[in-house]
């Protein structure tokens, strides 16, 4: 059957790499090392566990970016494509080799978090990792794809930014204080912002395969709007939670305090700012893409200094 004249084929990927999704790892590596920096400012920081819950996030997300496009490229979603090249669309690899190649990630996230486990003692956890990599698959996969009812988001938020935060903090020391919750929240709201992105950069293609993601049912405006929150509130929630932190830590309130607590913003406040450059001034379809790499950068960059902050303000 051959393609419409008016339709330009899918971007044909040219390796493995940019099916992965490279711009997008940093959503896994950041909560990480959030919580890992919490975790060594209680005192039960471990550089293995802290591997191991690195290890399942890692595979857990590029599991995910497989199993979206082998989803969405025999669901046709990606024939008309303005975002990075597919290789299942694009027809340059079988969809069953796609497929297996996710599943062979999610079993690798599921063997690492398996160890977790055993070096934890909680089995409880295996319900959680079950539980994400359902949610990883069923994404765009299964015949009632939730990321295609605007569901993905919620997804992202709990499993990216709560579940791998709290998740590497609680294997560690057996314990989660309401300042990392709130910290891990932030870092969520950051994850989002890369599906936003990504969706909004295809809001004009999605509703042809009835992909329905939050940033079509916002509309193009809203969207925006939204996406500018989700990357600017962290900033605001990242002083509130190490302020928690040294509170609960019994440290003094002096100059030195306040200092430590503000000191993060100058770095992080200007990658957020240059990550919504491009939405704020209208960009569309492509160019949309290197926000996406700044929104990355930012999470890692966020994620890396606050947990060096918690080490510094809960000492």
């Amino acid at each position: 059957m051959s393609r419409p004249a008016h339709q330009a084929p899918p971007a044909r990927a040219t390796n493995w790499a940019e099916v992965v999704r490279l711009r997008t790892l940093p959503a896994a590596v950041a909560p990480v090392l959030l919580g890992a920096g919490a975790a060594t400012s209680l005192g039960t920081g471990s550089l293995p566990r802290t591997l191991l819950a690195a290890g399942v996030a890692l595979a857990l997300q590029i599991g995910c970016n497989l199993a979206n496009d082998y989803s969405d490229g025999v669901r046709g979603t990606d024939d008309q494509r303005t975002g990075p090249p597919r290789l299942t669309a694009s027809g340059r690899v079988a969809p069953r080799r796609v497929k297996l190649a996710a599943l062979g990630c999610f079993a690798i996230a599921a063997a690492l978090g398996l160890v977790l486990v055993v070096l934890t003692g909680q089995w409880w956890l295996i319900g959680v990792g079950a539980a994400a990599v359902a949610a990883a698959w069923f994404y765009t996969g299964g015949p009632r794809p939730y990321g295609y009812a605007g569901l993905g988001e919620v997804f992202v938020f709990v499993f990216f930014g709560l579940v791998a935060t709290c998740g590497t903090a609680y294997v560690q020391g057996g314990v989660v204080p309401g300042w990392l919750w709130l910290a891990a929240g932030g870092i969520g709201l950051i994850a989002c912002s890369l599906l936003m992105v990504n969706n909004l950069r295809d809001i004009g293609t999605d509703p042809a395969h009835g992909k329905m993601t939050l940033a079509v049912r916002l509309g193009d405006s809203r969207a925006r709007s939204a996406y500018m929150v989700m990357v600017f509130m962290p900033v605001f929630i990242a002083p509130g939670s190490l302020a928690w932190a040294h509170t609960a830590a019994g440290g003094a309130w002096d100059a030195m305090a306040i200092i430590d607590i503000v000191c993060p913003l100058i770095v992080i406040a200007p990658l957020a700012w240059r990550a919504t450059t491009a939405v704020s001034t209208g960009a569309a379809g492509r160019e949309l893409i290197g926000s996406l790499r700044d929104a990355g950068q930012y999470e890692l960059v966020y994620g890396a200094v606050i947990g060096l902050a918690f080490l510094i303000v809960g000492t």
